[in-house]
C-alpha cells in the first residue's frame, strides 16, 4: 500500500539526524539505517546511524551541559515541561500517525499513547518544584541533620519499538524535572517519534547538550563505551531481560545508578465470583491492548474451572471480531507485529502449545501476504509445559488454563521468573486484599485491564527488573540524597 501525500508530508517533516549538542548532524561514517512500514515491508525513511564517535560525543555534550542544567530553577525547568506537554497536545494527531507508521498500532491506540505520554511530561513539571529536604537535629542534640537532593547526572536512555514516544517521556520527564543532561537511544525498528520529540522539547526551550539523541543500528558496539564511561553517572533500560542483564553487568564497572523495565509474564486470574463480562472487557484491554506487544499484557489465563467456559466463549468472540489490518485503515482495530521475526516468534508459541494439546478456538494463523499481521488468538486447554506459558508472547495470543482453588491460582500465577504485573477479578473484597498482598509482582490490577498511570510507580520485581517510573517515586530514581551535618 502506497504512503498518502499527509503521510509523505509528514514524514519529510522529521529530522532524519543525530541529535548531538543541540545540532543535527549525520553519523560520522555516512551510514544510515531503515525505518520499514511493518504493514508493508517497505521503508519509510532511513536516518543517521551511530558510530561509536557519535555516542561519545553525545555523552561529552551531556557532560557539559549538566552543570548549567542543574543550577537551572527548578520552575524553570517545570516550566519547559509543560510547554512540551502543550505542545504534544496540540500536535497529538501527528505524533499518532507517525507512531503508526513507524510501529504498526492502530490509530486510535496511537492516540491513546500520545495523550499518556504527554501526561507524564505534565506529571513532573509539577514534580520539579517540590524535590525537597529535611532539617532535623540529632538526638544528642549536638548537631543538625540536613538533607537535600541533587541531580544524579548525566543519564543514559535506551527505550524500545512498543512504545516509541511514552517509554521517552517517562525516562525524559522526570530526569529533566530532576536537573539530568541525558543521551537517548531509541529501538531501531521505531526512532521517528523520539527524533520528533526532540525537535519538539528543542522548540520548548530544552537547552543545547540537555537531551542528545543517537539512533544506530550497531547499539552494542556504541553503547557499552558510554556505559563503561566514568562520566555517566546512570543508566535506565526498557526492553527484554536477557538485555538488560548484559547491560547491569556493564554498569557495574562505573557503579551506576540503574533503573530496569524488563520482561513480564503477566497472569490474569479470573475468579469464581468474578463479573464474567466485566473481566473479558478486562482482558480485551489487557491482552490487546498495543497489538499485545507490552510487558504488561496478560501472558497467562488462569479462570476458575466454573466459569471458564463462559469466560472462554465470551473473550473467544470478541476477539475473532476483531480488525486486523493496516494502523490507518478505516475500524482497524489490529495492526501487524513490528517485524519478520516477532511474526515467526508467536507463530512457534502457537505451534507449540497445539501440539501439546491445546485447541485454537480462534485465529492461530498469520494474516496476508505482506506485512507482520497474526491473527487474533485464543487457546484453550493449554498445557502448564507449553512455551507461551512460561516465555513472555508479545503478540495478539491468549492462552487459557483453569484452576480449582485461591491457593492454586496463586501458586500458578507466582511460577515465574517475572514479576511485573497481575491481574485479578473478584467481587470478594477479602479475597482482593489476600491475593494482592500474594502475588509477587510490582504492580497488581484488581477489575481493570489497564494499570499504567503517570500518576502511580510502574514497575517491577524478579527478573522485571528494578526501580520505578512515574508517580512521586519517579523523579527520585534521578535524584541523589546528599546528608549534610552542621554544628550549630
Amino acid at each position: 500500500m502506497a504512503l498518502t501525500d499527509s503521510e509523505k508530508s509528514l514524514l519529510a517533516k522529521i529530522p532524519t539526524g543525530l541529535f548531538i549538542d543541540g545540532k543535527w548532524r549525520d553519523s560520522s561514517d555516512g551510514r544510515t539505517l531503515e525505518v520499514e512500514d511493518p504493514s508493508t515491508a517497505e521503508t519509510l525513511v532511513s536516518v543517521a546511524d551511530a558510530t561509536v564517535a557519535d555516542g561519545v560525543a553525545a555523552l561529552d555534550a551531556a557532560v557539559a551541559a549538566q552543570a548549567g542544567w542543574a543550577a537551572t530553577p527548578p520552575r524553570e525547568r517545570g516550566e519547559i515541561l509543560r510547554n512540551a506537554f502543550e505542545a504534544i497536545t496540540a500536535r497529538a494527531e501527528e505524533f499518532a500517525l507517525l507512531m503508526t507508521l513507524e510501529m504498526g498500532k492502530p490509530l486510535a491506540e496511537a492516540r491513546g499513547e500520545v495523550t499518556y505520554g504527554a501526561e507524564f511530561f505534565r506529571w513532573f513539571s509539577e514534580e520539579a518544584v517540590r524535590i525537597s529536604g529535611r532539617w532535623s537535629t540529632a538526638p544528642n542534640g549536638a548537631t543538625r541533620l540536613v538533607t537535600m537532593k541533587q541531580p544524579v547526572g548525566p543519564t543514559l536512555m535506551i527505550t524500545p519499538w512498543n512504545f516509541p514516544l511514552a517509554m521517552g517521556t517517562r525516562k525524559i520527564g522526570p530526569a529533566l524535572a530532576a536537573g539530568c543532561t541525558m543521551v537517548v537511544k531509541p529501538a531501531k525498528q521505531t526512532p521517528l517519534s523520539m527524533l520528533a520529540l526532540v525537535d519538539l522539547l528543542t522548540g520548548c526551550g530544552v537547552p543545547a547538550g540537555v537531551v542528545n539523541v543517537i539512533t544506530t543500528s550497531r547499539t552494542g558496539e556504541v553503547i557499552e563505551p558510554i556505559i563503561r564511561d566514568p562520566r555517566l553517572r546512570k543508566l535506565t533500560f526498557t526492553g527484554s531481560t536477557p538485555v538488560g542483564r548484559k547491560l547491569v553487568e556493564q554498569s557495574a564497572e562505573q557503579l551506576l545508578r540503574v533503573s530496569m523495565e524488563l520482561g513480564g509474564n503477566a497472569p490474569f486470574l479470573v475468579f469464581e465470583d468474578a463479573d464474567v463480562d466485566k473481566a473479558v472487557d478486562g482482558a480485551m484491554l489487557a491482552k490487546m491492548r498495543n497489538i499485545g506487544e507490552a510487558c504488561t499484557a496478560a501472558n497467562r489465563f488462569l479462570v476458575h474451572e466454573s466459569v471458564v467456559e463462559e469466560f472462554s466463549t465470551k473473550f473467544a468472540a470478541r476477539m475473532a471480531g476483531m480488525t486486523v489490518g493496516r494502523g490507518t485503515g478505516e475500524g482497524v482495530t489490529v495492526g501487524p507485529l513490528i517485524d519478520a521475526t516477532a511474526q515467526a516468534s508467536v507463530a512457534a508459541l502457537v505451534d507449540d502449545a497445539t501440539a501439546k494439546g491445546a485447541t485454537v478456538v480462534c485465529g492461530g494463523t498469520t494474516v496476508g501476504d505482506r506485512g507482520y499481521f497474526y491473527a487474533p488468538t485464543l487457546l484453550t486447554g493449554v498445557s502448564a509445559d507449553a512455551r507461551l506459558m512460561s516465555e513472555e508472547i508479545f503478540g495478539p495470543v491468549a492462552p487459557i488454563a483453569t484452576f480449582a482453588t485461591e491457593a492454586e491460582a496463586i501458586a500458578r500465577a507466582n511460577d515465574t521468573e517475572y514479576g511485573l504485573v497481575a491481574y485479578v477479578f473478584t467481587k470478594d473484597l477479602s479475597r482482593t486484599l489476600r491475593v494482592s498482598e500474594a502475588l509477587e509482582f510490582g504492580m497488581v490490577g484488581i477489575n481493570q485491564g489497564i494499570v499504567s498511570n503517570p500518576a502511580a510507580p510502574f514497575g517491577g520485581v524478579k527478573h522485571s527488573g528494578f526501580g520505578r517510573e512515574g508517580g512521586f517515586e519517579g523523579i527520585e530514581e534521578y535524584l541523589e540524597v546528599k546528608y549534610v551535618g552542621i554544628a550549630p
